[in-house]
């Protein structure tokens, strides 16, 4: 296998890792904040951190031990100017340590082992309380779509939360699913990584303690564009989560002053892909553009959500996200402006 080859094979893994670490500049400079799990504001995050932490001073300790015996053997039993060459003493049998490094060994595995346990426990095992937050996210290729069942709240690739009250618990439990391919669904600071497996349900859960925008990303390689499959998580005081829930539930705007574009819409294959509430686009193999532009970004994170990137998209999907499985409308200027004029309005 030759280098070029390597590389074409793990650059897009590579990329991903470093769009998460970095965030997405084109999505704005809140974006390039570091997604770390050592920085854990979520109850799951909190035990996996633990546990992490645990393991890591026990493997430090372990390192510190092997490497300065091995320090002081290079030191204590170095060749003299005066050694004769002859064969040290041999010293076999040792039952100290012998049973020291059996025994410690063994304890350390069990540590952990028993660690391991109870934080897999505490976090799949938590019950849902009373005032939890229901989510269904459906990984596609290349995006997420979110759905609120119990609020009839359907978006794409931003996921709304409100802060959860000790006095008043309000975590989100999540359903996740695939429509394609195996996904990964992770949020380093607010819980640990999940598949999402064509024909099977996983769950997950979060917790957050503090308001803000947390990012997310697929984990498991996905595809040609698995780079560009970014999550941002938005955490909400309760009231402000309450305010975009109610506008979320809101019918497209109708303005008529954009009665061309949306004709254009309405008369195209978007309709087939898209669903837009109030219109006769019901189409599900695409996000809901319902509420398009009260989100922050476009195309799952590739870039800002504005009119200039929205018309960069609809004219050629494959430039801005190549392998994207939208296809190109092959619209003339005038529709393509209408078209895009219509779009803005949907907030």
């Amino acid at each position: 296998m030759d280098a070029g080859h390597v590389m074409r094979r793990f650059a897009p893994a590579a990329t991903a890792w470093l769009a998460l670490a970095a965030g997405v500049a084109a999505a704005g400079d809140d974006t390039t904040r570091t997604s770390s799990i050592f920085a854990p504001i979520s109850t799951p995050a909190d035990a996996s951190y633990t546990a992490a932490m645990l393991v890591l001073l026990i493997t430090a300790g372990i390192a510190i031990a092997v490497n300065g015996l091995l320090a002081y053997a290079i030191v204590a039993f170095r060749e003299q100017p005066d050694d004769d060459g002859s064969e040290p003493a041999q010293v076999y049998g040792s039952e100290q340590i012998e049973l020291a490094w059996t025994v410690i060994p063994i304890l350390v595995v069990v540590v952990l082992c028993l660690v391991t346990a109870r934080t897999v426990y505490d976090v799949q095992g938590a019950q849902k309380p009373p005032g939890a937050i229901d989510v269904t996210v459906v990984g596609h290729q290349w995006w997420w779509e979110i759905r609120y069942p119990a609020l009839g709240i359907v978006t794409a690739n931003e996921l709304h939360v409100p802060v959860s009250d000790p006095a008043a618990r309000s975590p989100t439990f999540m359903e996740l699913e695939s429509a394609d391919v195996a996904h990964s669904f992770w949020l380093p600071r607010l819980a640990g990584k999940t598949d999402l497996i064509p024909n099977r349900r996983n769950h997950m859960w979060i917790e957050p303690r503090e308001p803000g925008l947390y990012l997310g990303q697929c984990a498991e390689y996905c595809g040609t564009q698995h780079a560009h499959m970014l999550l941002r998580v938005y955490v909400h005081p309760r009231a402000e989560f309450d305010r975009w829930v109610a506008a979320q539930r809101e019918a497209a705007v109708a303005d008529p002053a954009v009665a061309a574009g949306r004709h254009v819409f309405e008369t195209t294959a978007c309709i087939n892909c898209h669903t837009v509430r109030g219109t006769v686009a019901t189409g599900r193999f695409g996000p809901d553009l319902t509420h398009m532009m009260s989100r922050d970004t476009l195309v799952a994170g590739a870039a800002r959500m504005d009119p200039d990137a929205l018309h960069a998209w609809i004219a050629d999907p494959d430039h801005v996200k190549p392998g994207a499985l939208m296809p190109a409308m092959n619209l003339d200027p005038t529709q393509l402006d209408q078209l895009v004029s219509y779009l803005v309005t949907l907030r």
